[in-house]
């Protein structure tokens, strides 16, 4: 571990990590083996997941293998969502009841629930020290985002990194390209979020090991200081407060 991240941990106060994924599995059996190896390699770094709550899909891939190894589970979830069983597998159009309050076999995960989606991605956020992107669909690319844009305005300092399994996130790295290119996005933004590679050979990506690889380049991160100089402890009643957060 870097001292940078050491620090970063204990100016965070946790060492949980907020995963963002996506409620179905995907087409590819690497997807589902890359949730399982970083849940897996998550309690083996003497960490804690936080996560959307459900147990379908890669969300329940990861939430598992972390629960599997003796791990700690936070999961956060809208009581919307609680309210209708769980969310929809969006590549399929199927609505399953896979958020569910003490489900069995799942009984040792804590699971908060609030009101909103925002709501739900700033509670994720206050309780982790680091955010973690699996393949996902249009939600998780959107939490992904925002907390790269947090990052950005100077909200947090926390490391962004992006699983690239079967390089599902290149695009990602080409519209931040792009936007660089363009005169949109500062270069040096482009280290906001860090991309953690596999093997060329994506037949092999059903057996890497997506969990060491991406811990390894979470110990490894180095911040990079903020381009917008705002001081999110202001509130417009004149007040102050100690949580950033709060600003999101």
């Amino acid at each position: 571990m870097t001292a940078s991240q050491n620090q970063h941990d204990s100016q965070s106060g946790t060492r949980a990590v907020a995963v963002f994924c996506g409620s179905s599995a995907g087409n590819s059996a690497a997807f589902l083996h890359a949730a399982k190896s970083l849940g897996k390699a998550i309690v083996e770094s003497n960490r804690s997941l936080v996560y959307g709550g459900g147990s379908a899909g890669i969300m329940g891939a990861v939430s598992g293998a972390v629960l599997d190894a003796g791990g700690d589970v936070t999961g956060v979830t809208p009581f919307a969502m609680i309210a209708a069983g769980g969310e929809i597998d969006q590549s399929k159009g199927i609505h399953q009841p896979h958020i569910q309050l003490k489900e069995k076999g799942r009984e040792k995960a804590e699971m908060i629930v609030v009101n909103s989606m925002h709501e739900r991605k700033a509670e994720m956020a206050k309780r982790s020290c680091a955010f973690i992107g699996l393949p996902g669909g249009y939600g998780t690319f959107e939490e992904v985002l925002e907390v790269v844009c947090w990052s950005q305005v100077g909200i947090h300092g926390k490391p962004v990194l992006v699983v690239n399994v079967r390089n599902f996130w290149d695009p990602l790295r080409e519209l931040i390209r792009n936007g660089i290119r363009e005169g949109f996005i500062l270069p040096k933004n482009e280290q906001l979020v860090r991309f953690v590679e596999g093997p060329a050979d994506h037949a092999e990506h059903e057996t890497f090991d997506w969990g060491k690889a991406t811990m390894d380049t979470l110990d490894e991160w180095q911040g990079v200081a903020a381009s917008h100089f705002y001081n999110w402890h202001l509130r417009k009643d004149g007040k102050t407060e100690d949580d950033l957060l709060g600003a999101s």
